[in-house]
Protein backbone atom coordinates (compact mmCIF):
# COMPACT_ATOMS: atom_id res chain seq x y z
CA UNK A 1 0.00 0.00 0.00
CA UNK A 2 1.39 3.45 -0.88
CA UNK A 3 2.36 5.93 1.83
CA UNK A 4 2.92 9.68 1.88
CA UNK A 5 5.06 11.19 4.61
CA UNK A 6 4.45 14.91 5.15
CA UNK A 7 7.43 16.66 6.76
CA UNK A 8 7.20 20.13 8.21
CA UNK A 9 10.24 22.21 7.27
CA UNK A 10 13.07 22.73 9.73
CA UNK A 11 13.15 25.76 11.98
CA UNK A 12 13.03 28.96 9.93
CA UNK A 13 14.00 32.50 10.94
CA UNK A 14 11.01 33.25 13.18
CA UNK A 15 10.73 36.93 14.10
CA UNK A 16 13.08 38.06 11.34
CA UNK A 17 12.02 40.31 8.48
CA UNK A 18 12.73 37.39 6.11
CA UNK A 19 11.25 34.28 7.70
CA UNK A 20 11.90 32.09 4.68
CA UNK A 21 15.37 30.75 5.51
CA UNK A 22 16.41 27.88 7.77
CA UNK A 23 18.22 28.68 10.98
CA UNK A 24 21.33 26.67 11.87
CA UNK A 25 19.03 24.64 14.12
CA UNK A 26 16.71 24.00 11.18
CA UNK A 27 19.59 22.73 9.06
CA UNK A 28 20.61 20.30 11.80
CA UNK A 29 17.02 19.13 12.27
CA UNK A 30 16.67 18.27 8.58
CA UNK A 31 19.99 16.44 8.41
CA UNK A 32 19.22 14.48 11.57
CA UNK A 33 15.82 13.44 10.21
CA UNK A 34 17.51 12.19 7.04
CA UNK A 35 19.97 10.13 9.09
CA UNK A 36 17.17 8.66 11.20
CA UNK A 37 15.06 7.67 8.19
CA UNK A 38 18.08 6.11 6.51
CA UNK A 39 18.95 4.18 9.69
CA UNK A 40 15.36 2.89 9.87
CA UNK A 41 15.75 1.47 6.40
CA UNK A 42 13.08 3.71 4.87
CA UNK A 43 12.95 3.36 1.11
CA UNK A 44 11.75 6.69 -0.28
CA UNK A 45 10.66 6.49 -3.90
CA UNK A 46 10.10 10.21 -4.52
CA UNK A 47 10.78 13.48 -2.72
CA UNK A 48 8.48 16.47 -3.16
CA UNK A 49 8.66 19.96 -1.67
CA UNK A 50 7.04 23.36 -1.90
CA UNK A 51 8.78 26.15 -3.78
CA UNK A 52 9.68 28.21 -0.70
CA UNK A 53 13.34 28.47 0.28
CA UNK A 54 12.80 26.82 3.66
CA UNK A 55 11.18 23.84 1.92
CA UNK A 56 14.03 23.49 -0.54
CA UNK A 57 16.70 23.88 2.14
CA UNK A 58 15.00 21.27 4.31
CA UNK A 59 14.81 18.83 1.39
CA UNK A 60 18.47 19.40 0.48
CA UNK A 61 19.70 18.87 4.04
CA UNK A 62 17.46 15.85 4.52
CA UNK A 63 19.03 14.33 1.42
CA UNK A 64 22.48 15.13 2.75
CA UNK A 65 21.70 13.30 5.98
CA UNK A 66 20.12 10.28 4.28
CA UNK A 67 22.41 9.99 1.24
CA UNK A 68 19.38 9.13 -0.92
CA UNK A 69 19.95 9.68 -4.64
CA UNK A 70 16.76 11.62 -5.25
CA UNK A 71 15.95 14.83 -7.12
CA UNK A 72 13.34 16.91 -5.25
CA UNK A 73 10.25 17.78 -7.28
CA UNK A 74 8.85 21.24 -6.52
CA UNK A 75 5.11 21.80 -6.34
CA UNK A 76 3.78 25.26 -5.46
CA UNK A 77 0.59 23.76 -4.09
CA UNK A 78 2.59 22.78 -0.99
CA UNK A 79 3.61 26.39 -0.23
CA UNK A 80 2.47 27.91 3.06
CA UNK A 81 -0.14 30.68 3.20
CA UNK A 82 1.10 34.26 3.41
CA UNK A 83 1.20 34.71 7.19
CA UNK A 84 2.56 38.24 6.85
CA UNK A 85 -0.47 39.31 4.84
CA UNK A 86 -2.80 37.58 7.32
CA UNK A 87 -1.24 39.65 10.11
CA UNK A 88 -1.23 42.90 8.12
CA UNK A 89 -4.89 42.58 7.15
CA UNK A 90 -5.78 42.16 10.82
CA UNK A 91 -3.52 45.00 12.00
CA UNK A 92 -2.46 47.25 9.09
CA UNK A 93 0.28 48.89 11.14
CA UNK A 94 2.05 45.52 11.25
CA UNK A 95 2.65 45.62 7.53
CA UNK A 96 5.78 47.35 8.83
CA UNK A 97 7.62 44.39 10.37
CA UNK A 98 9.68 46.54 12.72
CA UNK A 99 6.55 48.13 14.17
CA UNK A 100 5.24 44.70 15.06
CA UNK A 101 8.57 43.61 16.54
CA UNK A 102 8.80 46.75 18.68
CA UNK A 103 5.22 46.59 19.99
CA UNK A 104 5.16 42.85 20.65
CA UNK A 105 8.63 43.01 22.15
CA UNK A 106 7.51 45.64 24.65
CA UNK A 107 4.84 43.33 26.09
CA UNK A 108 5.36 41.68 29.47
CA UNK A 109 5.31 38.28 27.73
CA UNK A 110 6.19 38.83 24.04
CA UNK A 111 5.58 35.20 23.11
CA UNK A 112 2.09 35.24 24.60
CA UNK A 113 1.36 38.64 23.09
CA UNK A 114 2.31 37.42 19.62
CA UNK A 115 0.32 34.20 20.00
CA UNK A 116 -2.78 36.14 21.06
CA UNK A 117 -2.49 38.62 18.20
CA UNK A 118 -1.72 35.94 15.61
CA UNK A 119 -4.61 33.78 16.78
CA UNK A 120 -7.01 36.66 16.19
CA UNK A 121 -5.47 37.37 12.78
CA UNK A 122 -5.90 33.74 11.76
CA UNK A 123 -9.50 33.64 13.02
CA UNK A 124 -10.31 36.66 10.84
CA UNK A 125 -8.80 34.89 7.84
CA UNK A 126 -10.46 31.51 8.25
CA UNK A 127 -13.72 33.02 9.48
CA UNK A 128 -14.71 33.76 5.89
CA UNK A 129 -16.22 37.19 6.56
CA UNK A 130 -13.45 39.20 4.88
CA UNK A 131 -12.34 36.99 2.00
CA UNK A 132 -11.95 39.92 -0.38
CA UNK A 133 -9.18 41.32 1.84
CA UNK A 134 -6.83 38.43 1.06
CA UNK A 135 -4.98 37.40 -2.09
CA UNK A 136 -5.70 33.80 -1.06
CA UNK A 137 -8.80 33.33 1.09
CA UNK A 138 -8.93 30.38 3.48
CA UNK A 139 -11.15 28.19 1.31
CA UNK A 140 -8.88 28.71 -1.69
CA UNK A 141 -5.87 27.74 0.42
CA UNK A 142 -7.63 24.53 1.47
CA UNK A 143 -8.44 23.66 -2.14
CA UNK A 144 -4.88 24.35 -3.28
CA UNK A 145 -3.35 22.08 -0.63
CA UNK A 146 -5.76 19.24 -1.35
CA UNK A 147 -5.10 19.54 -5.07
CA UNK A 148 -1.33 19.28 -4.50
CA UNK A 149 -1.80 16.15 -2.38
CA UNK A 150 -3.99 14.61 -5.07
CA UNK A 151 -1.22 15.18 -7.62
CA UNK A 152 1.21 13.24 -5.46
CA UNK A 153 -1.36 10.50 -4.79
CA UNK A 154 -1.89 10.09 -8.54
CA UNK A 155 1.85 9.43 -8.95
CA UNK A 156 2.31 7.12 -5.97
CA UNK A 157 2.56 3.58 -7.26
CA UNK A 158 1.66 0.43 -5.38
CA UNK A 159 3.83 0.04 -2.24
CA UNK A 160 5.69 3.29 -2.93
CA UNK A 161 6.56 5.86 -0.27
CA UNK A 162 6.61 9.53 -1.27
CA UNK A 163 8.00 12.17 1.09
CA UNK A 164 6.68 15.75 0.94
CA UNK A 165 8.47 18.69 2.60
CA UNK A 166 5.95 21.45 3.27
CA UNK A 167 4.65 23.75 6.03
CA UNK A 168 2.48 23.44 9.12
CA UNK A 169 -0.56 25.16 7.65
CA UNK A 170 -0.58 22.82 4.67
CA UNK A 171 -0.27 19.73 6.85
CA UNK A 172 -3.02 20.98 9.16
CA UNK A 173 -5.59 21.50 6.37
CA UNK A 174 -4.78 18.10 4.84
CA UNK A 175 -5.42 16.50 8.24
CA UNK A 176 -8.59 18.60 8.49
CA UNK A 177 -9.90 17.16 5.23
CA UNK A 178 -9.26 13.60 6.39
CA UNK A 179 -10.76 13.98 9.85
CA UNK A 180 -13.53 16.48 9.11
CA UNK A 181 -12.25 19.03 11.62
CA UNK A 182 -13.48 22.58 12.12
CA UNK A 183 -11.26 25.53 11.27
CA UNK A 184 -10.36 26.46 14.86
CA UNK A 185 -9.31 22.88 15.65
CA UNK A 186 -7.27 22.81 12.45
CA UNK A 187 -5.31 25.87 13.53
CA UNK A 188 -4.70 24.31 16.95
CA UNK A 189 -3.09 21.38 15.17
CA UNK A 190 -0.99 23.82 13.16
CA UNK A 191 0.40 25.33 16.37
CA UNK A 192 1.49 21.91 17.70
CA UNK A 193 3.44 20.70 14.65
CA UNK A 194 7.14 20.30 15.41
CA UNK A 195 9.82 21.46 13.02
CA UNK A 196 10.95 18.48 10.90
CA UNK A 197 8.14 16.40 12.40
CA UNK A 198 6.37 13.78 10.29
CA UNK A 199 2.71 13.09 9.51
CA UNK A 200 2.03 9.87 7.59
CA UNK A 201 -0.85 9.05 5.27
CA UNK A 202 -1.51 5.57 3.92
CA UNK A 203 -3.92 4.09 1.39
CA UNK A 204 -6.07 1.16 2.41
CA UNK A 205 -7.05 -1.79 0.26
CA UNK A 206 -9.68 0.31 -1.51
CA UNK A 207 -7.21 3.20 -2.07
CA UNK A 208 -9.07 5.20 0.56
CA UNK A 209 -6.43 7.35 2.21
CA UNK A 210 -6.24 7.55 5.98
CA UNK A 211 -4.18 9.28 8.65
CA UNK A 212 -1.60 6.82 10.00
CA UNK A 213 0.37 9.16 12.29
CA UNK A 214 0.36 12.84 13.21
CA UNK A 215 3.31 15.03 14.18
CA UNK A 216 5.78 12.22 14.89
CA UNK A 217 8.91 13.72 16.42
CA UNK A 218 10.41 10.91 18.51
CA UNK A 219 13.65 11.43 16.54
CA UNK A 220 14.12 14.56 18.67
CA UNK A 221 14.03 12.74 21.99
CA UNK A 222 16.84 11.51 24.24
CA UNK A 223 20.24 12.83 23.20
CA UNK A 224 18.63 14.88 20.41
CA UNK A 225 16.01 16.60 22.54
CA UNK A 226 17.84 19.91 22.04
CA UNK A 227 16.68 19.84 18.39
CA UNK A 228 12.97 19.90 19.23
CA UNK A 229 11.35 23.24 18.28
CA UNK A 230 7.96 24.47 17.16
CA UNK A 231 8.84 27.99 15.95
Amino acid sequence: MPRIILVRHGQASFGAADYDCLSSQGVEQARHLGKVLHARGENIDALWCGTLLRHQQTAANLLQGSAWALEPRSLAGFDEFDHQQVIARYEPRYSNHQTMVDEIGAATDPHEAFARMYGKALARWYGGTADSDYDEPWNRFQTRCQSALEQVIDRAGRDETHLVVTSGGVIAVLVQAMLGLGNAATMRINWTLANAGMTTLQAGNTRQWQLLSLNEHSHFRGHHRYLLTWR
